[in-house]
């Protein structure tokens, strides 16, 4: 009997081919009317075609129907959003900076999210602008997915994958290769897909890397699986596409899809891409996956020409539709401009939740809190009271993970996870490899997946890396009109010790201040390090949680633990002492220095510990200076731009006829921190320098 052979070449059945050839139509009309009509007209501002890259897009969403996937992608990932099932209307829509939509207009149209709430696929994380920093983050979703499958034993999420996409130059970043070590290292089920049309605008990839080929270089790379080949192909890329995702959902570990796309237009409608040969963007054309797709179905049998011409029409006038659509829709509301930077609640006094990430989104329900302290044991120094809480949280919130640079079996640097991997395991506490970006950017994974990452930074200073990571997670609420957030709680020791230094006794907390969307927090004793990072902890909103070093085991911070249900709610200052005369308002190491000074004095000077500076106590600032008259501001981070400005500033327009003498600050000299203890001294402000300036406000 003969066997009949199997045609290679046909047309997969993994795939649905009208619906591919549909999107493939569908996203070139978008362009095409975008160029033609939107941009000319003025009413799109950012215009990136997809054309080349279309094709793979699609086939790739196409396949990632886990309702636990996760993606991120880029400007260019239009094509890709629309298999996953973004709404049309809203894809036009957005680069016209409607209302409504993924962004509400206040994003670029092109930098799409798509929460995806019915879980019918892939989620896709809210696109950033900055090339690269979409790499790290799915590593930290895919490391979700094997916690929630073996630590939360939710079999709900075998076979689930997270895929982050990229152009070729974009394997020259920070991100990526902090996402390629993460991934590699931990056998993450993560699919890197790269894009790779040769150029990152107008540099080629010879200037990128050695020989021009990142990923040939890549080929001895442990615990990678490398997928190779034509990207425009239809009968080539259908078949890699599938074998690396199905490589990826096995469990075998993390995959490197590379695919060769040309760009067929400029890297935005007004690049006429002079720098590229003509025979070069000449031969680009000829590799246009959209006709080698027509002439394929079409000699299958799969979609006749005529067919595909009605397809084409249909795509075209569904756009046109959706424009008039989206013309018709409103200018976003002004008025609304400053909702969402931060979690909110609604008239009746009822949370907004976002519709993804961080534990409010899931319902997450916390242990009783209260804000009265109940002391308990002896006095404990700070960084045990940091450990005991931690301790807490972890044991009574399976979805807490703590993690850094040698918190695991160490305990850290300072020893303030000393003991807890033995006792939680290294799924829960673990060290990580050297990287800041890749410390934060996972930890923007694991929050959008319903956990609560708790990353340390070892020091202040070394935040630096990890800082586009941080700002886009800042911004992440308010850019997706509450449609995402990404709570976590970032432990930073930092300021001066015993010596200081310019590399590790950086302060500098004034600059997560001005991060929009972050939450600042720096306690000066044991007991307002528990209640607040226990707040931190169960909160809706990202918060820097700072641990001066000087305090770790300061003799006078040392307090005892005020128990498990002890919170401090952010935005609540302490008074310490109470006086007529003389406000100080102070935090972080400055706290017992002022004190101390104050009650030399005897009387008179009222101190304030703000505790938080993002939020802080305004009204209980201006309070006391109404009553006192005079305010000396103390700070240890650099006078100029110091968050000392900011309070006084506030203090000049609002309290202005209350006042009886100029809002002085004492700081630090702008300057980084001096290594010599003289030096030290003569920069940091101690307790005499204090008291003298105490005095001369006394004595206006």
């Amino acid at each position: 009997m003969a066997v009949e052979a199997i045609d290679m070449a046909a047309p997969s059945n993994d795939y649905d081919w009208e619906r591919v050839a549909y999107l493939l139509l569908l996203s070139r009309a978008m362009d095409d009317i975008e160029e033609q009509e939107l941009v000319p007209a003025k009413l799109v501002f950012n215009q990136f075609s997809a054309r080349g890259h279309d094709l793979a897009q699609i086939l790739i969403g196409s396949l990632l129907t886990h309702p636990h996937d996760g993606a991120t992608g880029y400007y260019r990932s239009r094509p890709f959003v629309l298999s996953l099932g973004l709404d049309i209307v809203d894809a036009v829509a957005s680069p016209m900076a409607k209302s409504g939509g993924y962004s509400d207009g206040r994003d670029i149209g092109v930098v799409c999210n798509y929460p995806n709430v019915k879980r019918e696929g892939a989620m896709l994380f809210p696109m950033c602008g900055g090339v690269g920093s979409q790499f790290s983050p799915i590593s930290g979703w895919a490391q979700s997915i094997v916690y929630h499958r073996d630590e939360l034993k939710d079999t709900s999420y075998q076979g689930a994958l997270g895929i982050s996409m990229g152009g070729d130059s974009s394997m020259s970043t920070s991100g990526f290769w902090a996402a390629l070590n993460i991934s590699t290292t931990n056998n993450l089920p993560h699919l890197i897909y790269i894009e790779d049309n040769g150029y990152g605008i107008s540099v080629p990839q010879e200037v990128q890397t050695p020989g021009g080929d990142q990923v040939a270089n890549l080929a001895a790379y442990k615990n990678l699986k490398i997928v190779d080949g034509d990207g425009t192909c239809p009968i080539e890329a259908p078949r890699l596409i599938k074998e690396a995702v199905d490589y990826v959902r096995a469990g075998l570990g993390t995959c490197i899809l590379r695919l060769r796309v040309p760009r067929l237009c400029g890297h935005t409608f007004q690049d006429t891409q002079t720098y590229k040969p003509a025979d070069l963007i000449e031969q680009e054309q000829t590799k246009d996956p959209l006709p080698k797709l027509k002439d394929h179905l079409e000699k299958y049998g799969v979609i006749s020409s005529d067919e595909w011409q009605i397809l084409e029409e249909k795509a075209y006038e569904e756009v046109r539709g959706a424009v008039e659509i989206a013309k018709a829709r409103p200018e976003p509301d002004t008025n609304k401009l400053k909702r969402y930077v931060y979690a909110e609640k609604d008239q009746y006094n009822n949370p907004e939740i976002q519709l993804r990430g961080g534990l409010h989104a899931d319902d997450h329900q916390f242990p009783a809190s209260s804000e009265t302290p109940d002391p308990q044991g002896p006095r404990l120094n700070m960084l045990t009271a940091i450990r005991n809480t931690l301790d807490y949280e972890l044991q009574t919130n399976p979805k807490v993970l703590v993690f850094g640079e040698d918190v695991g079996p160490k305990g850290g640097v300072h020893a303030a996870t000393l003991g807890l991997t033995d006792k939680f395991g290294e799924r829960r506490v673990f060290d990580t490899s050297l990287s800041e970006e890749g410390i934060i950017g996972r930890s923007v994974g694991m929050a959008l997946s319903g956990l609560m990452p708790v990353p340390e930074i070892q020091f202040r200073k070394y935040a630096e890396p990890a800082a586009e990571q941080l700002t886009d997670t800042g911004i992440m609420r308010w850019r997706t009109n509450n449609q995402f957030a990404a709570p976590m709680v970032v432990r930073i020791p930092g300021g001066f010790a015993g010596r200081g230094d310019p590399w590790h006794s950086m302060s500098d907390e004034v600059e997560w201040a001005h991060k929009t969307g972050w939450q600042v927090v720096m306690p000066s004793n044991a007991e307002d390090a528990v209640g607040l990072l226990r707040y931190a902890l169960r909160d809706n909103n990202p918060t820097i949680f700072f641990e001066h070093r000087f305090l770790l085991d300061n003799r006078w911070a040392r307090r005892p633990y005020p128990g498990d249900e002890f919170i401090v709610p952010f935005g609540k200052a302490k008074t310490l002492t109470v006086g007529h005369k003389l406000t100080v308002v102070t935090w972080g190491a400055m706290v017992e220095r002022c004190e101390a000074a104050a009650l030399e004095i005897a009387n008179g000077i009222e101190v304030i510990d703000l505790r938080t500076i993002q939020p802080w106590d305004k009204e209980a600032v201006m309070t006391s200076v109404k009553k006192t008259g005079r305010c000396l501001i103390v700070h240890e981070d650099n006078l100029t731009a110091g968050f000392g400005a900011e309070i006084a500033a506030v203090l000049a327009k609002d309290c202005f006829f209350d006042l009886d003498a100029p809002i002085e600050r004492l700081t630090m000299p702008d300057t980084p921190n001096p290594h010599n203890i003289h030096l030290l001294n003569a920069a940091v402000p101690t307790q005499e320098r204090i008291h003298a300036a105490m005095l001369e406000m006394l004595a206006i």
